[in-house]
């Protein structure tokens, strides 16, 4: 039981009781806690709440003494502060201390056969004997006991401290450790660096704070540093430790070369870990600097005049020189090496993470280094962020060719497609460059690198040329994927250009074949059939031009083609007929142009089946004017032609819309309204003649397939007299049934119409009845009204 008294007038009075464990040898007040000496251990008691907590052992021998200090603080069996969480300040060892007295500024220790004094040392001169004696940790802690006054003096010891234990640790394997102590010293990175001898860094201009190295005092001596010696050469393939005349064996040189590696292993990891905790306060101040410098370049180069702190520095790969500073260095120190360090330990992924980010390696030394250690990706990577595009496309061309000739892990992560990955930001960045390498992979991606060029916003007119000039043979090729991507988006230059490759290469194809006597009219080969098809599908190109380049005796389907795109009907009609023999094609040439012109937008043209009934019953006629008709289109003089030929023609549908020329050259029209002005006597004679030659099964087999599309009076007065009425019962019999259905049904809309007439008038004068007894009633009202106002008055 241990109780407490309280002194005061009437003597001691009992205040409280606590129990305790065992009986007290010893015991002394400190603040509002009371330290207990009970068998061979310390305990605090909290005189306020009761509460009892262990402090530590006094030995297996000594008995518990307890010594108040006049700072508030208690002298055991060993020092230690009763300040939370009562750290361990001094150890002193003595056997058989059997008294424990505080007399002025000394403790006196009373042992079995000497008696001993203690006297304070000054926090300073204890800091300094223990970091000499190598006990950095009980060192450190004084630090954190000295006197807020001196936060100048705690820091310096505090750094010096830490950096003699980085250094203590470091030699003794203990590299992790070792970093965190260079962190807390706040040491410049490249005094760490210093320790990496396989760590090349940058030629840098930066100079340091001289009143911030002092503060370190004989810490930053080199000679006091220097206690690694040559150990520290992390090139070195085993240990030279060993004697000259002595050869160690095979397995003592592998196990040291084992443990050399691994300790520079240990060694870069740590350095690792280091900068990356280093590394984004020293980003930070870079990247503010940067921005910085914009600011003030957008505003005025006056602050760049002013600092002449600040100097330029020459960059390769960068698009101006960027002004120094130390910041920036120190970032360009710190990703350089934090590059090797990855690269030294097996990781080179992570350093193209590093580069693929905002980084300031250093770009000479890293090159250098990417390219001795075949690091293709990061190198890569490294061309990137320099904005070197052009040495990073060319590497990855050339590690595409050498993927293709070996089967290797290259061939996983180089491939065309990798090239058009790269090129897709500067396709709006540098469009130049971005088609100078398209080239390479546009044969074997095409469908991609056009996508490409589509999704780059780069004109087609700009894509165009560049192949023009530096690869004509992709010119179609991109134009064909253009157009079948996005035809709208082409332009009519475009169009027009690509018929115009399509043409030229089936004219070298027909001279090839004319020479060895071989062309044939009905041979369609992959060009040819392109062209055709552009033929018919674009329309933005000029035809008249194309015609002109076209031979005279061969190419007929396409000459007809142009035909049609100029509306010469008649001429393309003759060339399917008597040039081709193939009437399928005119037929379906008059079935596409009757579809295209019987729109609501399109006004109708003549009847293109009577154009082609008039070619089968007049084909002397129709083959003599042919060549005719086409030097006059050709010619100089065909536009001013065709200008007077349309006046004629409208005016020709002004008196009648249902006439057409192709019509009006039958026996019994009085009136010519051909392109031609033919009279009946003219058109008498032509039959005459080619009655002889006539194709009248093709005319009516025309008439009987298309009968629904073509005026049937005008057709039969076209056909021979001696033409037989058997022979046009499969156009007839359809023909007089739709007539007379016709007939009918205009019948019916016709009694419709009388039917809902009279209706009508039937209202109208129910209507009209209904309101003449209204007015009758209102006047006879009005009238009554006018009486009875008279009979009151």
């Amino acid at each position: 039981m241990l109780l407490v008294f309280s002194l005061g007038g009437r003597g001691f009075v009992e205040m409280k009781d606590f129990g305790v464990p065992d009986v007290v040898k010893s015991m002394s007040w400190c603040g509002v806690n009371i330290c207990l000496g009970i068998r061979k251990e310390y305990v605090i008691l909290n005189a306020t709440s009761g509460t009892i907590s262990e402090v530590f052992t006094s030995g297996r021998v000594a008995p518990p003494l307890v010594v108040p200090l006049p700072s508030g603080e208690l002298l055991l069996g060993k020092i230690r502060s009763l300040r939370s969480p009562y750290p361990l300040i001094q150890t002193i060892v003595f056997r058989n201390a059997r008294h424990l007295r505080q007399s002025n500024n000394s403790v006196i220790i009373a042992l079995e056969n000497s008696v001993h004094g203690f006297f304070p040392v000054p926090l300073g001169a204890q800091i300094v004997q223990l970091t000499a004696a190598g006990n950095f940790e009980e060192a450190l802690s004084l630090c954190k006991l000295l006197p807020p006054e001196d936060s100048n003096l705690r820091a310096a010891k505090e750094g010096s401290i830490h950096i003699r234990y980085a250094h203590y640790l470091f030699d003794n394997d203990s590299y992790e450790e070792s970093m965190e102590h260079f962190i807390a010293s706040q040491v410049d990175i490249t005094h760490v660096l210093s320790l990496y001898t396989s760590i090349i860094l940058p030629k840098t201009t930066i100079v340091h704070d001289p009143d911030k190295l002092d503060i370190f005092g004989d810490a930053m001596d080199p000679d006091k540093l220097d206690i690694f010696g040559d150990a520290m050469d992390l090139s070195r393939g085993s240990s030279a430790m060993s004697d000259d005349d002595m050869e160690p064996s095979p397995e003592l040189d592998d196990n040291a070369e084992l443990e050399s590696k691994k300790m520079n292993h240990n060694m870069l990891m740590a350095l690792i870990k280091y900068l990356q905790k280093k590394r984004p306060s020293i980003i930070e101040k870079a990247t503010a600097e940067v921005t910085e410098e914009v600011v003030f370049d957008a505003v005025g180069n006056n602050f760049a005049s002013n600092n002449s702190n600040r100097f330029k520095k020459i960059n390769k790969g960068r698009g101006s020189a960027p002004v120094s500073s130390g910041a920036r260095e120190m970032a360009s120190v710190l990703d350089t090496a934090l590059l090797q360090a990855l690269l030294l330990t097996g990781q080179p992924s992570m350093a193209e993470n590093l580069l693929r980010g905002l980084n300031y390696c250093d770009l000479k030394i890293c090159e250098e280094i990417l390219q001795e250690g075949s690091y293709h990706v990061a190198l890569v990577e490294l061309y990137k962020c320099n904005s070197m595009h052009r040495e990073a496309l060319e590497l990855i061309n050339k590690l595409v060719k050498e993927s293709k000739s070996s089967q290797s892990k290259i061939a996983d992560r180089f491939n065309p497609e990798a090239i058009i990955e790269y090129l897709k930001p500067l396709c709006e960045t540098d469009p130049t460059l971005a088609l100078e390498y398209s080239i390479l992979v546009l044969e074997s991606c095409p469908t991609q690198t056009i996508q490409l060029f589509l999704s780059g916003n780069i004109p087609a007119d700009m894509v165009n040329l560049y192949l023009k000039q530096h690869a004509p043979n992709l010119q179609a090729t991109y134009l064909e994927l253009v157009l079948s991507m996005n035809e709208d988006a082409v332009s009519g230059t475009l169009q027009n250009e690509m018929v115009h490759i399509y043409l030229s290469e089936v004219l070298d194809w027909h001279a090839d074949l004319s020479s060895q006597q071989q062309w044939d009219e009905k041979v369609y080969s992959p060009k040819r059939k392109k062209l055709l098809s552009a033929l018919e599908s674009i329309s933005g190109y000029n035809p008249e031009t194309l015609l002109k380049l076209l031979p005279s005796d061969a190419l007929y389907e396409e000459r007809a083609i142009l035909l049609g795109k100029m509306n010469q009907h008649e001429l393309a009609l003759s060339l399917y007929v008597h040039k081709l023999h193939v009437p399928e094609l005119a037929l379906s040439y008059c079935d596409h142009v009757y579809e295209s012109t019987h729109k609501p937008s399109v006004k109708s043209p003549s009847n293109i089946y009577l154009m082609l009934l008039q070619i089968y019953l007049n084909p002397r006629r129709t083959t003599v004017n042919y060549e005719k008709k086409i030097s006059n289109i050709l010619s100089p003089q065909s536009k001013s032609l065709r200008r007077v030929t349309s006046r004629s023609l409208s005016r020709t549908k002004s008196r009648g819309s249902k006439k057409i020329a192709a019509i009006e050259i039958a026996e019994d029209t009085k009136t010519s309204l051909s392109s031609d002005s033919r009279s009946d006597a003219d058109m008498d004679e032509f039959i005459e003649e080619g009655s002889t030659s006539i194709m009248l099964d093709e005319a009516l087999n025309l008439l009987s397939r298309r009968w629904d599309r073509i005026n049937g009076a005008q057709a039969l007065k076209l056909l021979p007299k001696e033409t037989k009425l058997q022979n046009l019962l499969p156009f007839l019999g359809p023909l007089v049934r739709k007539s007379s259905e016709m007939y009918r049904n205009c019948a019916v809309v016709r009694n419709l119409r009388l039917s809902e007439n009279l209706q009508r008038f039937s209202k109208y004068e129910s209507c009209s009845q209904r309101v003449s007894t209204q007015k009758g009633i209102l006047k006879r009202v009005l009238l009554f009204r006018h009486k009875f106002l008279d009979t009151i008055a």
